[in-house]
């Protein structure tokens, strides 16, 4: 038989596919049904003339033929890209959609405020808010513009450093009572920390403090940045947290142990090709403006 030229979406599901393992991660992936993506895998090996997936245990496996497809419909699919943000860059509207990712904290904490004044000044464009402790791709659309506390360093992405958020050390009153204020690094070693789980940031923070601690220091451990603060609210021990929201919460108490905590930087990232699109690049101003706000010392 001869192979015809596939359609897209058949390139698309099988990627998906490729990825995933199992035509059920895929679908959700898609937002396909899982039927619909078994029908054009189907459907591309037929047109193709050639077996893309070998059943096993745990899902679908490539054969050595779809191995060997996979870098070429990956770039494929690099190429739609692109020609999809180079059209997005020559759009010269100011009203659209503009799609925004932050972590977690800082698009429960910090962005609905600003998220807010850019509405009242911008009523045309649209805004989508992405709450994600995961590094969204900017080159596949994931999103038209990061905030990310630390600089990207994708190809093809603009970066601006923004400010830097002054981070503390705070812990419930309730929980001060009753086990004490310590006034020392020393003594702070010996309270009940809160820190991350699987993320290693405290801790690598902690090391460079001087503060030589390991994983099992912390008796409370979530790597959700929301829950984690909630966590340290509750009295579950002292933990970190950004000065410009601790400081407003009455639950809570600043410690000052005598050691130095590195600010958080703030970085905006963007394509290159959307970043000069009218009205990306008026949200990406607006969003500079309210993350230098909240970065000022607070007064």
């Amino acid at each position: 038989m001869d192979a015809k030229t596939p359609d897209w979406t058949l390139l698309q599901s099988f990627l998906a596919v490729a990825e995933t393992g199992s035509l059920s991660g895929a679908a959700k992936q898609l937002g396909h049904s899982q039927p619909t993506l078994g029908r054009h895998i189907s459907a591309l090996e037929h047109s193709l003339g050639v077996e893309l997936f070998e059943r096993h245990p745990r899902g679908l496996r490539l054969t050595q033929t779809g191995t060997a497809l996979l870098p070429k419909a990956q770039s494929v699919q690099q190429s739609v890209h692109e020609l999809t943000l180079i059209a997005a860059g020559d759009d010269g509207h100011l009203q659209g959609t503009v799609r925004i990712t932050a972590s977690v904290f800082v698009s429960h904490h910090i962005l609905p405020r600003i998220l807010a004044k850019i509405r009242a000044l911008e009523p045309s464009i649209q805004l989508e808010l992405v709450p994600s402790d995961s590094t969204e791709n900017l080159l596949f659309r994931a999103a038209d513009i990061a905030v990310r506390m630390y600089r990207p360093t994708q190809l093809d992405v603009v970066t601006r450093h923004i400010t830097d958020l002054k981070l503390g050390l705070f812990a419930a009153k309730t929980y001060l009572d009753r086990k004490g204020r310590p006034q020392t690094a020393e003594a702070f070693l010996q309270h009940d920390l809160v820190g991350y789980d699987s993320n290693d940031q405290i801790i690598r923070g902690m090391r460079e403090a001087g503060l030589q601690v390991s994983r099992d220091a912390f008796a409370t451990r979530c790597d959700n940045q929301t829950t984690y603060w909630e966590l340290v609210r509750a009295g579950c021990g002292i933990g970190f947290s950004q000065t410009g929201i601790a400081r407003l919460d009455p639950l809570v108490e600043e410690l000052d142990i005598g050691v130095d905590i590195p600010a958080l930087p703030v970085w905006l990232a963007s394509h290159e090709n959307l970043r000069r699109t009218p009205r990306v690049a008026r949200v990406w101003d607006l969003l500079a403006d309210g993350l230098q706000e909240a970065g000022a010392p607070a007064s």
